[in-house]
């Protein structure tokens, strides 16, 4: 495993976004680990978050795209921090965009804030986590309603390897149904690779009987 990916484990610990015991996903699986990206809250989680974005997205996409759309609401500032760390890191502008829940009716009117979408646009989506594949599911008709652009692929922060409607990773499904490339910067494969039971300041993470509660959770919900 790259060493950039042990560190992104270690700062989701870090700040608290990264989470066991009990909880109720977005697609009502109850399950014992919980990403949630709004813990990510000061400047300098921000950057960091941004430059492990960048890697994961240079290392599968490249840089030849043009735009970076980050779904409301968690997208926004993934978007933001993103594109910040390619233009540092790599030395690439790349545009952002975002979504409004709500249609404003005066001064920038529209659905989008950061840059419009543009016909030929070369787009890449980022999000936090995906589950059961139902955020994408909302996502892509808004980005294809701007104009004739071209969806290379989707990024999020960990794979849980999960399930989706079928038999394949909510991940995998939305590449195949959608004709996308997709990415994380880690799994949770790694993750539990990472962390069990292996002493991260000065405690356990994983011991054998969360791992038998992640065991039966994917004996459930797991991606064959």
């Amino acid at each position: 495993m790259e060493q950039y990916k042990k560190e992104f484990i270690e700062f989701m610990i870090d700040c608290n976004v990264l989470k066991f015991g009990d909880f109720v996903t977005k697609s009502g699986r109850k399950t014992p680990f919980f990403v949630n990206t709004g813990f990510y809250r000061t400047g300098s989680q921000l950057r960091k978050l941004g430059g492990y974005y960048a890697r994961a997205i240079h290392d599968r996409f490249g840089l030849d795209f043009d735009l970076l759309f980050g779904p409301a609401y968690k997208g926004i500032p993934l978007s933001v921090a993103a594109a910040i760390s390619i233009s540092e890191e790599y030395g690439k502008e790349i545009r952002y965009c975002s979504n409004r829940k709500e249609i404003k009716d005066h001064g920038d009117k529209g659905i989008l804030l950061g840059s419009p979408i543009q016909d030929g646009d070369r787009v890449v989506i980022i999000e936090d986590v995906t589950t059961a594949g139902t955020s994408i599911q909302e996502t892509l008709p808004i980005v294809k309603a701007q104009g004739e652009v071209d969806v290379l692929g989707l990024v999020v922060s960990v794979d849980r390897m999960e399930r989706g409607q079928g038999e394949k990773s909510a991940l995998a499904e939305i590449g195949d149904k959608y004709d996308l490339k997709t990415t994380a910067i880690v799994t949770m494969e790694e993750v539990i690779s990472h962390l069990y039971n292996k002493p991260y300041k000065g405690r356990v993470i994983i011991d054998d009987a969360l791992k038998s509660a992640i065991d039966a959770y994917y004996q459930q919900y797991g991606a064959r």
